[in-house]
């Protein structure tokens, strides 16, 4: 089932303008990010076909099933929650069964947790991106040989240096595992290349060194080290900045990359904005999600802040919102049996009709 299916079969129940037009921080860049709430045919919700969320290829626009909506909402989930304090400029379509949703009806102490706890991850996030930003990796992906080491005297030398110093190819050696030592080898040299090793790795995107049959009564040369643990790490830190530079957005690396302040300045923003949520919601019991300070985020967006003095006002707001969340007239968290109620009654609605 697709977005479209949801309209062509009249099965949205919500829809509104979320993110950035949400909160008032547009900017030209922005993209337009959309939520929606639907229920399921009859058939495919007592059927085995029931589909709790679907969204676009982009993941811009996400709708929840009714169902999914409510659970999440019991959690104070801060998306979902958002999504039922839309400002009413930003509604799209709206059916007259969400109106026994109220947000005065989910607000609890639990935002204290869910709004600050998705703020402390924008915060991991933006630092989280200092080291792709700053320190680009090469195209070129190391191999085995680059983590292979030669013992000499009581020291080490890189095997790649050790080889050319003594003009020898290493496709021209053998590797022999010494028992009882972790990724110690014994180098065997073929000069005469007559036994056929495999070489150190016998493949340039070989994972492991090549372990060679070496015949009896042959010498070694040299002790060959792989520090398989550092290969590791190089290879999931390869993966993982190569997949960010595929995925990432290109305009928002640019600006983070620009203003040179060592964070992911949008991550920072959100951090603030959610934090600055909480505190509303836990002081004075409301949402709002359009943010009167625009100018204030925006700057912190645009990076002209630096990372430790954004860090300061999170730390200030997120004390602010311990103290206040101690004296909060709010409930402790949302009544489930109550709002679990209202959902039956409205499946019960939509599917008589």
């Amino acid at each position: 089932m697709t977005i479209k299916d949801l309209k062509d079969k009249n099965l949205l129940l919500f829809e509104c303008l979320s993110g950035s037009k949400a909160y008032g921080l547009a900017t030209p860049q922005s993209d337009t990010d959309i939520k929606g709430i639907y229920y399921m045919p009859k058939e495919m919700f007592f059927g085995l076909k029931y589909i709790p969320q679907i969204s676009n290829e982009s993941n811009d626009e996400v709708y929840y099933e009714i169902g999914r909506f409510i659970e999440l909402l019991i959690k104070n989930n801060p998306n979902i929650v958002e999504i039922l304090a839309t400002p009413e400029e930003c509604i799209l379509y709206k059916h007259p069964i969400t109106e026994k949703l109220n947000i005065d009806m989910i607000l609890s102490k639990l935002c204290k947790d869910t709004f600050g706890g998705y703020a402390l991850t924008q915060i991991r996030k933006a630092k989280g991106l200092n080291k792709k930003i700053l320190n680009p990796m090469p195209k070129t992906r190391k191999t085995v040989l680059d983590f292979c080491f030669i013992t000499v005297n009581h020291s080490s030398v890189k095997a790649k240096t050790w080889l050319t110093k003594n003009t020898i190819s290493k496709a021209d050696c053998g590797l022999s595992k010494i028992p009882n030592a972790k990724d110690l080898y014994a180098l065997f040299h073929d000069a005469e290349k007559k036994l056929n090793y495999k070489g150190i790795a016998n493949k340039e995107a070989a994972n492991e060194v090549s372990v060679s049959s070496i015949p009896a009564g042959e010498k070694e040369i040299a002790y060959l080290f792989f520090n398989n643990d550092s290969y590791s790490s190089y290879c999931k830190e390869y993966n993982e900045y190569w997949e960010w530079v595929e995925k990432r957005n290109e305009d928002r690396y640019c600006l983070n990359k620009s203003h040179g302040k060592d964070y992911d300045a949008k991550n920072m923003m959100h951090t603030i904005r959610l934090l600055q949520v909480a505190l509303e919601i836990v002081r004075d019991g409301e949402l709002n999600v359009k943010r009167q300070n625009r100018e204030e985020l925006l700057l912190i967006k645009r990076g002209e802040l630096d990372y430790d003095e954004v860090l300061k006002m999170a730390e200030k707001l997120m004390l602010l919102v311990e103290q206040e969340t101690t004296k909060s007239k709010l409930q402790e968290k949302p009544d489930a049996q109550l709002i679990e109620s209202l959902l039956i009654e409205m499946r019960a609605e939509l599917y008589a009709n």
